[in-house]
C-alpha cells in the first residue's frame, strides 16, 4: 500500500490542499461581496419584485374574503345580480375596508379593467354607515340588554362551540374585534359590536342557528342588504360588475398580461378588446421598429466617424472624439429640447430648407411630434454608443492589412468589404447591442419631441407607474419588454455570437 504524501504541517497533502484552495475561494467571494449585494439590491431584486407584480393581485381577495367566497356558488352567465346573501358578506367587507380606508384601493384595482368601479366604491364607503341596519342592532338589545354588554360579547366568541353555532357572527366579530384594535386604537370588551355584527347575528338567527339568547328573529323587519346597495348606486345590480370581482378575485391572475396584449377576461373566456381599446400591440411594433431605425442610423452615420477617428492622427482624433463626448457633458433634458426647438415648422431646419429653397414656406416639413421627429432626437443622443465600441475596435486593426491587400491587387472597395470590414463586426455588433436596448427603454426624449405618433411603450410603462398607478400593467408591460430583449439577444447569439462583441481591443 502506497505510503500517503504529508505536507509540512503535517496533514495529508491532499487535504491540506483542499483547505488552501478552499481558503482562496472564500477570499475571493469576500472580494466580490459587495459588487455581489449591489447586483442583488439594485438589479436581481427589482426584477423579481416585477415578476411577481405582473401576476399578484392579493387586494381583492385581502379586502373582500367574505364576498369573494360568497361569489363561489354565484353564475356569472345568468345576467343577474347576486342574490342577497353575497351582499351581506359585501356589507360586512365593505364596512371593515372603510375603517382600513382599503376600499378606495380596491377600487382603483377594479377600475382597471371596468371603468367606473372606482366611482362606485368611493360612493358605496361613503353611505355604508348610514344604512339601515341599526335596526337590528336595537332589535336584539331591546330583546335582551346582553346583547348589548361588549363583555357579555367577548365571552361569547371565546365558546368555541358557540363559535361553531354562528359562522357568519363569528366572522363578522371577528373582523370587527381585529379592527378595533387596529385601525380604532379601541378595546373590544369596551365597545358594543357595530351593526353589521348585529346583521351577520340576524342572518345566523333567520338561517336556523341557535343563538346566544333565544331571540324570534321572525319578529324583527328585514333589512335587504341588496336593497340598501342598491339605494347608492344602481350599478351593484349590473352583473358586469360582479363579473369583474370574481374574474379578479383569485391571488394570482393573468389579466394584467392580456391587457398588455390588448386582451381581456370575459364572461365566457378570453376575448380581444374592443377596437378603440388596443394600443399595446401597436406600441411594441413601433417601439421595435422604430429602435431598430435608430440602431440603423446609428449604424451609418457612426461607422464613418468611427473610422475617419480610428485613422487620423492622435492629436487630430482626440479633438474630434470631444466632439463626440461632447453630449455625455450635456443634460439629456437639454439636449432633447434642443432638437424640440430645431425641429419645429417654425424652427432652424425649416427656416435654413426654406431660405435655400429646397421647401416651399406654406409647405414646411413636419418632422416634431412624430416619430421622425423621435428617431432624428434619439439618433442624436444614442451615436455616442455606436461610435465608441466601433472605435475601440477599430483602433485595433492593423492599416497594414489594407495595404497588404492594395498590394495584392484589391480595389479599394475590396480591401475595405474583404479585410477591412469583418474585422469591425465585434464593434458593429456590440454598439447595435448597445443602442438598441437603450433605445427600447428610452422614455424621456419620445415624450418631448414624439407626439402622439412617436411615443414607445416605455412611455405607457412610465405613464402607469407615475400617473394611473396601475402597477401591475406596467409591471406586465416591462416582463413582456423584457422577455423580448432577451430573445433578441438569444438571436442575436446564434447568428452573430455574443463572443465577437467587442467593446475594445
Amino acid at each position: 500500500m502506497a505510503e500517503q504524501m504529508m505536507a509540512a504541517d503535517g496533514r495529508p497533502l491532499k487535504a491540506s490542499l483542499n483547505r488552501a484552495l478552499r481558503r482562496q475561494k472564500i477570499r475571493a467571494l469576500a472580494l466580490i461581496a459587495p459588487l455581489l449585494l449591489f447586483i442583488l439590491i439594485s438589479f436581481v431584486m427589482p426584477i423579481a419584485d416585477m415578476l411577481f407584480r405582473s401576476v399578484e393581485n392579493e387586494i381583492v381577495e385581502n379586502t373582500l374574503p367574505r364576498t369573494v367566497v360568497a361569489l363561489q356558488d354565484w353564475d356569472a352567465t345568468s345576467g343577474e345580480a347576486p342574490d342577497e346573501p353575497v351582499f351581506n358578506a359585501l356589507y360586512t367587507d365593505m364596512a371593515l375596508a372603510v375603517e382600513y380606508k382599503s376600499h378606495t384601493r380596491l377600487g382603483s384595482r377594479l377600475n382597471y379593467e371596468t371603468t367606473g368601479i372606482s366611482s362606485l366604491f368611493r360612493k358605496s364607503g361613503r353611505r355604508i354607515s348610514r344604512f339601515d341596519t341599526d335596526a337590528y342592532t336595537d332589535a336584539f338589545a331591546a330583546a335582551d340588554p346582553a346583547y348589548a354588554d361588549p363583555v357579555q360579547w367577548a365571552a361569547w366568541m371565546d365558546d368555541d362551540a358557540l363559535r361553531a353555532k354562528l359562522p357568519l357572527t363569528t366572522s363578522a366579530y371577528d373582523g370587527w374585534e381585529k379592527m378595533i384594535v387596529e385601525a380604532e386604537g379601541d378595546v373590544p370588551t369596551e365597545e358594543q359590536p357595530w351593526d353589521f355584527v348585529y346583521t351577520a347575528l340576524y342572518n345566523d338567527g333567520v338561517n336556523g342557528a341557535e343563538l346566544p339568547i333565544a331571540v324570534d328573529v321572525s319578529q324583527i323587519e328585514p333589512v335587504s342588504i341588496r336593497a340598501q346597495f342598491s339605494d347608492v348606486d344602481d350599478d351593484w345590480l349590473d352583473p358586469d360588475v360582479w363579473q369583474t370581482i370574481k374574474t379578479y378575485s383569485p391571488t394570482y391572475t393573468n389579466g394584467y398580461f392580456l391587457n398588455s396584449v390588448d386582451l381581456m377576461k370575459g364572461a365566457e373566456g378570453i376575448e380581444q378588446r374592443p377596437e378603440n381599446e388596443r394600443i399595446y400591440i401597436v406600441l411594441f411594433i413601433r417601439t421595435m421598429i422604430m429602435s431598430l431605425s435608430i440602431m440603423g442610423m446609428c449604424v451609418l452615420l457612426g461607422y464613418p466617424i468611427a473610422w475617419l477617428l480610428a485613422n487620423l492622427k492622435d492629436r487630430t482624433a482626440n479633438l474630434l472624439m470631444i466632439l463626440v463626448l461632447l453630449p455625455f457633458w450635456t443634460s439629456l433634458l437639454v439636449r432633447t429640447s434642443a432638437w424640440k426647438v430645431l425641429l419645429q415648422q417654425q424652427g432652424v431646419i425649416n427656416d435654413t430648407l426654406v431660405w435655400i429653397g429646397i421647401v416651399a414656406d406654406d409647405n414646411r416639413l413636419e418632422l416634431i411630434n412624430n416619430q421622425t421627429g423621435t428617431i432624428i432626437a434619439m439618433t442624436h443622443i444614442l451615436l455616442p454608443f455606436m461610435i465608441l465600441p466601433l472605435y475601440s475596435v477599430m483602433k485595433t486593426i492593423p492599416p497594414s492589412y489594407l495595404r497588404a491587400a492594395k498590394s495584392l491587387g484589391a480595389t479599394d472597395w475590396t480591401a475595405f468589404w474583404r479585410v477591412y470590414f469583418p474585422q469591425s463586426v465585434p464593434g458593429i455588433g456590440a454598439g447595435c447591442i448597445l443602442v438598441f436596448i437603450l433605445s427600447i427603454g428610452y422614455y424621456i426624449t419620445p415624450e418631448l419631441v414624439g407626439g402622439t405618433k412617436g411615443v414607445f411603450i416605455s412611455n405607457r410603462i412610465a405613464y402607469h407607474i407615475s400617473s394611473s398607478l396601475n402597477w401591475g400593467l406596467a409591471a406586465a408591460l416591462g416582463t413582456i419588454l423584457l422577455t423580448i430583449v432577451m430573445v433578441l439577444y438569444w438571436v442575436y447569439d446564434k447568428i452573430v455570437g455574443i463572443d465577437n462583441v467587442k467593446l475594445g481591443g
